[in-house]
């Protein structure tokens, strides 16, 4: 039965291949260089493939050996090399990071939009497509995958890319650690572990506390996180996984964006209205997932479960006369949400067709529920504090998405299609009747079909095209005002819908090389863009038509037995295709999308002497980036940075000690490190640390 153990990669088990070179290089020595050219993944297919094989764009970032001289905080440390993908850490942990793949999610003001998350297959994105990427656990991830291009369609609606983190299952014998890092502007970082299993059931358990003062002033954070999980493996055919994390921000700080004076004359300078308001924001986050897989023949059933609740806490800036004389919304945000959802998936190998064919069908179920309110930020002449309530309903986001897909193999072809019928419903139940009632609800629905197609011209190069339509709702917060109706709900805004199309080579240059190169453009409709942006208070309209071409390459290379290099490159070329009216004035045809760099380069060399020694030279260039349409405010400019890292490893019987040492910014660059786009205030910019550095390490002992 070793074969069927094998299989139980529909959540992110390691195959077995990747087993043993894991174990085989427990103390952090390099991968094998087999292993590193064909990554398995579930991301895409559903059923374990190696990249190299599938017909789209799609990677891995494999972090079974821990995050390597990363501090283990940010996406931002880990996704820079990915082609594709642009990454901005806001420097502000009460916004989040801001990804954006190819485009999508860049207009983004907080959190992640337009992008699927995923973590162990559950959603860490909202049905309407609002994302928390600081719900994923670095500490415990095993490897990310990135699907981007037409085949993400699959995922339905707000699925420019798909982001899916997998967790590590424990094994082996029981381990338990601690560690602690220190650095710059007040960081530090405390993490407890613990770990371990046999071949029929394991555990991981790990928590962590983050604080920091923050590189601007009124940005200090902490942040407590907490995860468990559990597998079991009832009987030879199935396995189970009961996953419980937890995420805790109190008090966060928020300093606002900068105005381009603000930025050059002070770069840790905070907007005064974000001390006079003092805004911040809590977070309270919990969450409970099962997963379950059994087979049945050739067939593989995959079953999923979650819930969890979220409450949200967040002082806005709003000014004082602005929130008085407004009826609806406030200066306080305060939100408790409840989610819940499940996945059923059937695959099934059909052995009656010629070569090797498979059908997926299944059907995602999500669901999230905000008992929302709004108050005043001030009372009396107090400010930043919970006032009179000027806002309270209850926002429920729903869907349910069937779909099916094929995956055939035969000869040198290789095909993925698949359709998804993606659905998505809100309700909006206004219990704050003083202006009116703005109750309502809204479906959206598409079908979202995927084709891709790939030749294997010879065991060493692989060519592919694919197509595939999506489209992109209104998010409940893009919704909450209509234009020029500040009281009522936006429920006449439109899906963006676009078309895509891809076309790829991935090569083995050598036995120790991998390349990949994706030219992708996409045609969109009905774009999502801001209507008006007044005293804080943003609606949102449908543009035209926009035109995203670009080009996507990325290099891994095993350069020797002490030397790695990584190498991802993307150029988007993102435009409006036809010219709109914003706010009374005329946004031209061919200006360019805000929040999306048109070249963005990320290189990185490894060297490892020795065992137990691993160093690193990551480089960051990045374009730069326009703020609002009109493209007529200042571009945060161009910029190029490095960072240095190093880890040792030392183990003398059942004890393993590591110690880490990281320089960022080693040429101590002054730079725009993310932008908000259109924000109403022309605060639009969010300064990069300086040279900074961290130091940390960490003991581990196994019984």
């Amino acid at each position: 039965m070793l074969q069927k153990r094998d299989r139980f990669t529909g959540w992110g088990l390691r195959p077995t291949l990747r087993l043993g070179l894991l174990c085989c290089g427990a103390s952090g020595w390099a991968h094998a260089a087999t292993e590193e050219l064909a990554p398995t993944v579930v991301t895409g297919s559903y059923t374990p493939t190696a990249s190299f094989d599938l017909p789209f764009s799609v990677n891995t970032v494999d972090l079974a050996q821990g995050t390597d001289g990363q501090l283990g905080v940010n996406l931002s440390e880990v996704l820079g090399k990915v082609p594709g993908l642009v990454v901005q850490n806001r420097q502000n942990y009460a916004q989040d990071l801001q990804v954006s793949a190819r485009g999508y999610g860049a207009r983004s003001a907080f959190g992640i939009r337009g992008l699927k998350l995923l973590s162990d297959g559950i959603p860490a994105s909202t049905p309407d497509g609002q994302g928390q990427a600081a719900t994923l656990n670095l500490d415990v991830a095993e490897r990310i995958e990135v699907l981007r291009g037409p085949a993400a369609t699959l995922y339905g609606s707000n699925a420019g890319g798909v982001i899916q983190m997998f967790s590590r299952d424990g094994h082996g014998p029981l381990k338990v650690g601690a560690e602690t890092t220190v650095g710059s502007d007040g960081f530090s970082k405390n993490h407890l572990s613990a770990e371990g299993g046999n071949a029929n059931a394991g555990f991981v358990l790990d928590a962590s506390r983050m604080d920091t003062d923050g590189y601007r002033d009124h940005s200090a954070a902490r942040r407590d996180q907490t995860f468990g999980k559990f597998t079991v493996k009832p009987d030879e055919d199935s396995r189970l996984a009961l996953i419980y994390s937890s995420l805790e921000q109190n008090n966060t700080q928020d300093p606002l964006g900068q105005s381009w004076a603000a930025y050059q004359a002070a770069p840790r300078s905070v907007a005064s209205a974000a001390e006079t308001y003092n805004t911040r924001k809590s977070i309270d986050h919990q969450q409970l997932g099962m997963n379950y897989e059994r087979y049945f023949g050739d067939a593989t059933l995959q079953f999923n479960l979650y819930a969890g609740q979220r409450h949200v806490l967040q002082y806005l800036s709003l000014p004082r006369t602005v929130v008085a004389n407004s009826q609806r919304g406030g200066g306080v945000v305060d939100f408790d949400r409840r989610f819940e959802g499940g996945t059923l998936r059937w695959v099934q190998p059909l052995s009656g067709a010629p070569g090797d064919l498979t059908l997926t069908v299944g059907a995602d179920y999500d669901r999230s529920q905000d008992d929302r309110r709004g108050y005043q930020n001030f009372s009396g002449m107090q400010l930043g504090v919970k006032g009179a309530l000027r806002r309270d309903e209850t926002d429920t986001a729903s869907s349910l998405d069937p779909y099916a897909q094929l995956h055939w193999e035969l000869g040198r072809w290789t095909m993925e299609a698949g359709v998804r019928h993606a659905t998505m419903t809100l309700d909006v139940a206004d219990q704050y009747l003083a202006n009116g009632d703005s109750s309502g609800s809204k479906t959206y629905q598409r079908n979202t079909p995927s084709l891709s197609v790939m030749y294997a011209f010879t065991p060493a190069l692989r060519g592919y095209v694919s197509v595939g339509k999506g489209f992109e709702t209104p998010t409940q917060a893009e919704m909450a005002y209509a234009p020029g109706l500040a009281e009522s709900f936006n429920f006449g805004l439109s899906p963006a819908t676009s078309t895509q199309y891809e076309i790829g080579l991935k090569a083995r240059l050598n036995s120790a090389t991998r390349l990949e190169a994706a030219l992708f453009e996409i045609h969109t409709d009905d774009e999502i863009v801001v209507a008006s942006a007044t005293d804080g208070r943003t609606s949102y309209t449908n543009a035209g038509r926009t035109l995203r071409r670009g080009v996507e390459i990325s290099l891994h290379s095993e350069m020797g037995e002490h030397w790695q290099a990584n190498l991802a490159y993307t150029r988007t070329d993102a435009t409006y295709a036809e010219a709109f009216v914003q706010s009374g004035s005329t946004i031209a045809q061919g200006n360019r999308l805000p929040g999306v760099p048109l070249n963005n380069l990320f290189g990185e060399l490894v060297f490892r002497p020795r065992e137990g020694i691993s160093m690193g030279l990551e480089g960051q260039y990045r374009s730069e980036v326009y703020v609002e349409d009109s493209n007529q405010q200042k571009a945060a400019p161009a910029y190029t940075v490095f960072n240095w890292r190093t880890r040792f490893e030392q183990h003398y019987g059942h004890w393993a000690f590591h110690q880490l040492l990281r320089l960022d910014n080693l040429l101590d660059r002054q730079y725009v490190g993310s932008v908000i786009v259109g924000d109403s205030n022309q605060r639009y910019y969010e300064a990069a640390p300086g040279r900074s550095w961290y130091a940390g390490a960490g003991a581990e002992y196994q019984f």
